[in-house]
């Protein structure tokens, strides 16, 4: 790749205008944005108007540009946008999880047969770079497992609920008027944005592809006074985590879901909308990796890195892909379970083969047990809707 980088950015709300900032601060970067595509020519921004363009061609058959950023928050338009940036040729840095999740294996394939570069740190917990490291430094066969908070938003969440006692529906609210959640926040606190995020870490870290749906994933809507309560006199605190981990030799497991956190696990002391991600395996013990997970400058710093290593002609290697293969994916585990449920229909759904700790009273019933995961992969249909809240507790 020639070293001048000639960029052409879809999308321009919070991640492109942080890019687009970050990318004026950086001293030594020999790149420029040529142009940038948004659905709203009308709307008033402040980019010189030659730059805006409403017709995603201008990018992708430009033959000047020579890397994509795509920032959009349509999955579907997203992956259109990148399948096409890279069969014309085009080096892409994306931000768009779930369009990965979805997509990875297709578009790691067409990085290969047209020779350019796909790059995406910015997908997963934004200033962290954690796709990279487990590219170069935990590239062997002795990762044994990735845990964290991967979503600055429900994070914030939960902690102004146990620092602060506010209400579910008050913490909420705060965090969407300070930008920190969506206004539709379902992919935030159901779950959904960590699944993503730990589909493209499994890549990386196992070199395997898992559609996300085969993995068990439970948020926290339906978090209440009681499930707070509870958690507090045990001394734990909630925490909306994911982990991906190598079981038996050969298989790996994904799952994500609420935690009864310790206090010396490192989950209990990322607040906010912090991110904090926890590496473990043979001989190195456990890595921590700390930062925020969210927002303009985060992301857009991500962006920026992701970046700034195509001038330096960077590609994920892939090396568990190519050289670590055999993994496969399985729910077949046991898992130790709190459970707070309404009445025995609810209950009767879940097949406890051994239960630790229960209580059954007039607004209050919980069990403490044993499950298997596959087993809750059967039912989640089911558990939509109904007013039962689940946590794991065990290590993290």
């Amino acid at each position: 790749m020639s070293n001048k980088l000639k960029i052409g950015v879809f999308g321009y709300g919070v991640v492109g205008s942080g890019l687009a900032h970050v990318l004026k601060n950086s001293k030594g970067l020999d790149a420029s944005i040529v142009k940038v595509c948004v659905r709203d020519g009308e709307k008033e921004r402040e980019l010189d108007s030659a730059v805006l363009t409403t017709k995603p061609d201008d990018i992708l058959s430009d033959p000047e540009i020579n890397v994509v950023a795509e920032l959009i928050d349509d999955a579907d338009a997203a992956y259109q946008i990148v399948k096409t940036a890279l069969q014309n040729g085009k080096h892409v840095v994306s931000a768009n999880k779930k369009m990965l999740a979805y997509h990875i294996e297709e578009l790691i394939q067409l990085q290969w047969q047209h020779k350019v570069s796909f790059v995406y740190e910015a997908s997963a917990c934004g200033s962290i770079p954690i796709i990279r490291n487990l590219e170069e430094y935990y590239d062997n066969d002795l990762l044994q497992s990735v845990s964290g908070i991967l979503n600055g938003s429900s994070n914030y969440i939960l902690t102004k609920i146990f620092n602060d006692n506010l209400d579910y529906d008050v913490a909420l609210k705060q965090a969407q008027d300070l930008g920190f959640a969506e206004s539709d926040p379902t992919s935030d606190v159901d779950g959904f944005d960590t699944l993503y995020k730990l589909i493209i870490l499994t890549v990386h870290g196992f070199g395997l592809f898992v559609h996300p749906d085969q993995v068990f994933n439970f948020g926290i809507s339906n978090l209440s006074p009681k499930d707070i309560e509870l958690a507090s006199q045990k001394g734990y605190k909630i925490r909306l985590l994911g982990k991906v981990t190598k079981v038996n030799g050969n298989h790996v497991n994904l799952l994500v879901a609420p935690k009864f956190v310790k206090p010396e696990e490192h989950a209990f002391t990322v607040e906010s909308h912090y991110n904090g991600v926890l590496i473990q395996g043979n001989f190195y013990d456990n890595q921590f990796m700390y930062g925020k997970g969210a927002g303009a400058h985060p992301t857009g710093s991500a962006v920026l890195s992701d970046i700034t290593a195509l001038a330096y002609d960077y590609k994920y290697e892939y090396k568990k892909l190519k050289y670590y293969g055999g993994l496969q994916y399985t729910n077949d585990m046991e898992v130790e379970v709190y459970l707070r449920y309404t009445n025995k229909d609810d209950l009767a759904l879940f097949n406890f083969s051994d239960i630790k700790e229960s209580l059954t009273g007039k607004d209050f019933n919980y069990v403490i047990g044993t499950l298997n995961l596959s087993d809750l992969i059967k039912i989640r249909q089911q558990i939509q809707g109904r007013d039962v809240f689940l946590a794991y507790l065990g290590d993290e």
